[in-house]
């Protein structure tokens, strides 16, 4: 499981070759904005479309068709299904 950035710095420290940060300056120029501001919300498009993707399942009409199936129609319980159920501690 990816672990989350725990720290309060707000601060973000970039190194990057000479031409990386000319090439990312001359495209904040070209939107009119700052470095930081470019880099940023350049960054946060990405990490919302990387979360997106890792957040929503995205199914076909046949396997939509099933898990909607499924729910209003869940097979029964088989042996091993038993099994762990009752494995459980009854504090649950």
């Amino acid at each position: 499981m990816p672990r989350a950035a725990e720290n309060a710095n707000k601060r973000l420290t970039l190194r990057v070759s000479p031409e990386t940060k000319a090439k990312l300056a001359r495209a904040a120029a070209l939107r009119n904005t700052d470095l930081t501001s470019f880099v940023t919300q350049s960054a946060l498009r990405e990490a919302e479309a990387v979360i997106e993707a890792a957040d929503i399942v995205r199914l076909t009409t046949r396997d939509h068709a099933r898990v909607l199936e499924l729910l209003e129609n869940p097979p029964r319980p088989n042996a091993k299904l038993r099994a762990v159920i009752a494995a459980l501690p009854n504090s649950l």
